[in-house]
């Protein structure tokens, strides 16, 4: 029992290293790619305290190499996922039960665990698996992910200590109790952050969880599972199971005890789930906890008045960093025409600078997109804007696929405000570019607001504050993450809870106390110091 009112260590963000030439943390990382793409790993599933090897494998390969395997893992059957979700309910026991420093003691453990001895090893994981350059690596498999795990532990102190008023012959507490039954975990290739955070806050408020990584993140999952294990996750605590994502779905979802999902992924397989749900809805002990980040089409928006260098580098940065493969990547864009010729020839200059190929080559500034399908649908897109009367491909528009899935960052210029790649999500290095009359800012925002059914991140670039404001309440309810004179990109652990709404999901902010207020349910407790023993009330008495 605990013996104290226990302060946990003051959560801090982790400072982003240089990898400079000649640095320490270069020589590293490179040492760790070169070793993790020379040896080839087998990952089994994660079920209880076994390590299952199914026989039926699936080869990890490289997205900018995607002819050399580095690995293969095992895929699941439905005995398996019955079996995890009958190891997380028998895990749940003890687990929800453990005081709550000694869960905050393992995740505090696991990130500095990736601070130190694993920092070279997940970053280099993540350039292989996800072809980013090590500065996205950087930011996402070491910073974000210990941010994430030191800030969840802040944060559950503080949902811990949010207690109700007593009075002196009463005593009212709120117990914030995991929830009943198991959350299920489904993760994203993008972020090796998020693959962690999604079963990890779930499971640090005391959860048992199912976890099901993408089968393109495969690679850089294996690091994190071996940094919990190492930091002392109990066996059946998060179960970790690969394969067909229809079958492992519906398994789960059969489950009575399925008490919640902690999603991110793509809108219309978020809405599939949201429908599986409400159809089931009758057999489940509790009405289970639906969070989802899904998808956007995130803009920037120039006003007459702003930085034309700053609008530029925000394009370029917002929208071709780890080839635009972020929910929050800009992907549309609105100049006024006073500016557009300027902002044109500054583009075009940036991207002609643009190195892609492979991340170990740190000079590169993008790689590779994921796989063949993202390949064919960016390349499908491009060309069908070079065909498109009202859009023109006026940067990049080149792709190959011989060695790697390189897609070249690509600028499309229409005078179609609603042309297909305004709205469409393309989750790729594709900018489409419409130039606004100066003197149709109001309009221009208007547009903004009710061309796409995302509403994820969003930034504006303007000198003039009037404009700021009115951009700000205009384009309110289209970006759950709004950006002023900066990319929308980048939202940083405790700093910019990070969600949207509309179709781009529940908006619970991760990177904050509102996501974990998710996977508990409160119980209140009043306990009465001196029980009346008579039901008469004073009003009940007799006139004299």
């Amino acid at each position: 029992m605990p013996k104290g009112f226990f302060h946990v260590p003051k959560a801090i963000n982790e400072p982003v290293k240089s990898y400079a030439p000649d640095s320490p943390e270069k020589a590293s990382v490179l040492a760790a790619y070169k070793q993790q793409w020379n040896e080839q790993i087998e990952v089994p599933l994660f079920i209880g305290k076994e390590q299952i090897k199914t026989g039926n494998t699936r080869n990890m390969t490289a997205p900018h190499d995607h002819q050399h395997v580095v690995g293969k893992y095992h895929l699941a059957e439905k005995q398996h996922v019955e079996k995890a979700i009958a190891s997380c309910l028998e895990a749940r026991k003890e687990w929800s039960q453990l005081a709550w420093e000694q869960r905050a003691a393992i995740f505090l453990k696991a990130a500095e665990l990736i601070a130190g001895p694993y920092r070279a090893k997940i970053n280099a994981a993540t350039m292989i698996a996800q072809s980013k350059t090590i500065f996205q690596a950087e930011i996402d498999a070491a910073c974000e992910l210990i941010d994430f795990l030191r800030f969840n532990v802040e944060f559950m102190v503080q949902i811990y200590n949010d207690q109700p008023k007593s009075t002196s012959d009463m005593w009212n507490r709120v117990e914030y109790r995991p929830l009943e039954g198991f959350v299920y975990a489904v993760t994203p290739f993008n972020f090796t952050a998020i693959s962690a955070n999604l079963p990890a806050s779930a499971a640090l408020m005391g959860n048992v969880v199912v976890w099901k990584p993408s089968d393109s993140q495969v690679f850089s999952a294996k690091v994190i599972i071996d940094v919990f294990r190492e930091a002392g996750v109990p066996d059946g605590v998060i179960n970790v199971v690969f394969g067909d994502a229809k079958m492992i779905s519906e398994t789960v979802y059969a489950s009575p005890d399925f008490a919640g999902i902690h999603f991110t992924g793509s809108t219309h397989v978020f809405k599939d789930i949201f429908k599986h749900i409400g159809n089931n809805i009758e057999i489940y002990k509790t009405y289970p906890r639906i969070v989802g980040e899904t998808g956007g089409k995130d803009f920037i928006v120039a006003h007459p008045s702003a930085n034309v260098r700053q609008v530029v580098t925000g394009i370029v940065r917002g929208a071709f960093e780890f080839q635009g493969q972020k929910c929050s990547a800009a992907s549309r864009a609105y100049i006024p025409q006073s500016l557009w010729p300027e902002v044109k020839s500054e583009l075009e200059k940036d991207m002609k600078t643009l190195k892609m190929g492979s991340p170990e080559d740190f000079s590169n500034f993008i790689t590779a997109v994921i796989h063949e399908g993202s390949f064919d649908k960016l390349a499908s897109a491009i060309d069908q804007a070079k065909k498109d009367n009202d859009a023109e491909v006026i940067i990049g528009g080149n792709y190959d696929k011989s060695k790697g899935w390189f897609i070249e960052p690509t600028v499309i210029l229409t005078t179609n405000p609603k042309y297909a790649t305004m709205e469409t999500e393309l989750f790729g290095p594709v900018m489409t570019i419409y130039v606004y009359d100066d003197s149709k800012w109001e309009e221009t925002l208007k547009l903004v607001d009710q061309t796409s059914a995302y509403a994820l991140t969003g930034a504006i670039f303007s000198q003039d504050r009037y404009a700021i404001n009115q951009a700000t309440k205009t384009l309110e309810n289209c970006a759950g993450n709004f950006y002023i004179n900066d990319k929308p990109t980048g939202a940083v652990v405790g700093m910019q809870p990070f969600g949207g709404a509309r179709a781009s999901g529940t908006n619970d902010k991760a990177g904050s106390m509102q996501n974990l207020l998710r996977w508990v349910s409160p119980r209140t407790i009043k306990e009465t110091f001196v029980t009346p023993v008579d039901y008469r009330y004073p009003f009940l008495g007799e006139n004299k």
